[in-house]
């Protein structure tokens, strides 16, 4: 995977792990799900969370 230089800024370099995101439709909005599976997040906006992989 490539780095985004410069190293130690605090950014977050590639995907998050174990996380997936899913679509509500009734509400518009996104959920995060983590990795056991539960729901952890929901997103304020109708936007996407960056970084995390999206469910079919």
């Amino acid at each position: 995977m490539a780095t985004n230089p410069p190293k130690g800024d605090g950014h977050r370099n590639g995907a998050v792990r174990n996380r997936s995101q899913v679509y509500n439709p009734q509400n518009d909005r996104w959920t995060k799900r983590g990795p056991d599976g539960r729901f952890m997040d929901q997103k304020a906006d109708d936007k996407p969370f960056k970084g995390v992989r999206k469910e079919k």
